[in-house]
């Protein structure tokens, strides 16, 4: 299978080892933002996009989640990646020599137990394969990147410290994005993912929620989101085990929707093998 697919970042970042990992025949499309890869996939410019959700040491991808509901787009893969953080210099600096560690937001917290111990400042880039570039393009000993191997090869740098992150099992995870959703695929083990907002009655969450503990259905995921600014008005994301057409979980949406005053399914697809 071939195409196009479309990452946040630049060459070299984690959503491109992502896109590697799950469409390998595709060629991955780098851009500036998420709502780039949103609108390329969207516009038909690209044939599908790659958004990263939540890391297992960072937490969730903010941004992503609040732009997943209004996106027009449907997930039909995930994929949970092994990230790796390694500390990129220029050839021929010694992990000495570093005094600033350049990375994305979301990859500072990852690794900075190490970063304290070596005494090393945590700088803040627009993405890491963007800083493993301009280290590269610096030539200064003193200034390294935080990113993958697949950068240090792409731009020609040293891995000065190798898999530096504080914890073993450090994992992003990613969703695959199409215009057209995909609900006809069966695996042992199937995902959905959809948001909804609660009618204003007394207990209505509550009352929504008892629809998948009757029905035996595992809620892997909730979280809340403000609408539009208003505290009062709230939508929640989910994912749950199984597939819309299964008899327990077309018993447990029936009684969401009873509570709700808005459901959307975002996509159905089948569970990455990494997921737990």
């Amino acid at each position: 299978m071939t195409g196009r697919i479309a990452f946040q970042g630049e060459l070299g970042a984690y959503s491109h080892q992502a896109c590697a990992q799950a469409r390998p025949g595709f060629t991955p499309v780098p851009c500036t933002t998420f709502e780039d890869v949103v609108e390329m996939t969207r516009s038909g410019e690209v044939d599908l996009g790659m958004l990263a959700v939540e890391n297992s040491t960072y937490g969730r991808v903010a941004d992503v989640h609040s732009l997943l509901p209004k996106a027009g787009l449907h997930i039909v893969d995930e994929a949970f990646v092994r990230v790796h953080v390694n500390l990129l210099g220029v050839k021929g600096a010694k992990l000495g020599d570093v005094r600033e560690a350049h990375g994305h937001v979301v990859i500072l917290p990852q690794c900075a137990l190490f970063l304290r111990e070596h005494g090393i400042r945590g700088v803040v880039s627009s993405d890491n394969a963007r800083a493993a570039r301009e280290v590269a393009e610096a030539g200064n000993p003193a200034r390294a990147a935080l990113a993958s191997e697949l950068a240090a090869e792409i731009y020609g740098l040293d891995v000065l410290a190798r898999h530096i992150e504080d914890q073993a099992n450090n994992t992003t995870r990613f969703l695959v994005m199409s215009r057209t959703p995909d609900h006809s695929r069966r695996a042992a083990r199937m995902i959905t993912t959809f948001t909804f907002r609660v009618r204003n009655i007394p207990a209505a969450l509550y009352k929504a929620m008892g629809g998948f503990a009757t029905n035996g259905v595992n809620m892997t995921k909730l979280e809340s989101y403000m609408v539009g600014g208003s505290f009062t008005a709230t939508e929640f994301y989910a994912d749950i085990e199984g597939h819309p057409e299964d008899a327990h979980v077309a018993r447990a949406l029936d009684e969401l929707r009873y509570f709700t005053s808005h459901m959307n399914i975002l996509g159905v697809y089948p569970a990455d093998r990494s997921r737990d």
